[in-house]
């Protein structure tokens, strides 16, 4: 009985996590109150404070939820990489999944990340996603290159992507998915230069 009530627990809370950052999408973190995310998700604030303690806890949840989502998506695509090649490609184009890579959703991250430089636990959340973002781009590229070079250069590639997401969440026109890939392919077939081809089997 204790497993059932805790897996409905389980649910509701992903549900509400989910509605939240969907607020926040049209909302921006300015805009989006308990009363949206309730309203949205079809149930009242005292429910949705009956999960999570405050605002800030279940926009903290709704980041930690939605950067779930992109990081098993990034794993799963990973085990179809049979090369250090191939694992770069797949970490890259993953974070411009047409799941992921929308305006909409950059406008989310943009609203979350504007409130970083004041809100302690958010900072923590941003410095294990770029933290994971650096250990995966570094376990493909150190076998492409030296290590420093390696680490500088998976520096460059997360850092491009943070711009091309801050792109599109500033303009929702300014760059599209392809567009997007195609710069970070260039960049990244630039730094490796001939590297590429042998660390692909034959």
């Amino acid at each position: 009985m204790a497993g059932k009530l805790k897996k409905l627990v389980d649910i509701r809370r992903k549900e509400l996590r989910q509605a939240a950052f969907e607020v926040l999408q049209r909302e921006g973190l300015a805009g989006a109150t308990l009363e949206k995310v309730a309203a949205h998700a079809g149930a009242s604030k005292g429910i949705v404070l009956h999960y999570f303690r405050s605002k800030q806890e279940l926009f903290e949840q709704a980041m930690r939820e939605a950067n779930a989502n992109l990081r098993d998506a990034v794993a799963e695509n990973l085990k179809q990489a049979r090369t250090p090649y191939e694992r770069l490609i797949a970490i890259v184009d993953t974070n411009f999944d047409p799941r992921f890579f929308q305006p909409s959703v950059a406008h989310a991250w943009l609203s979350l990340c504007a409130e970083v430089p004041r809100e302690a636990q958010l900072a923590r959340i941003q410095a294990v996603i770029h933290a994971r973002m650096h250990s995966n781009l570094l376990s493909a590229l150190r076998e492409l290159m030296p290590v420093e070079e390696a680490r500088q250069t998976a520096l460059l590639i997360s850092a491009l992507i943070d711009g091309l997401w801050l792109r599109l969440g500033l303009d929702a026109g300014a760059i599209t998915r392809p567009q997007a890939i195609a710069l970070m392919h260039d960049v990244i077939d630039q730094r490796i230069e001939g590297r590429r081809s042998a660390a692909t089997p034959t």
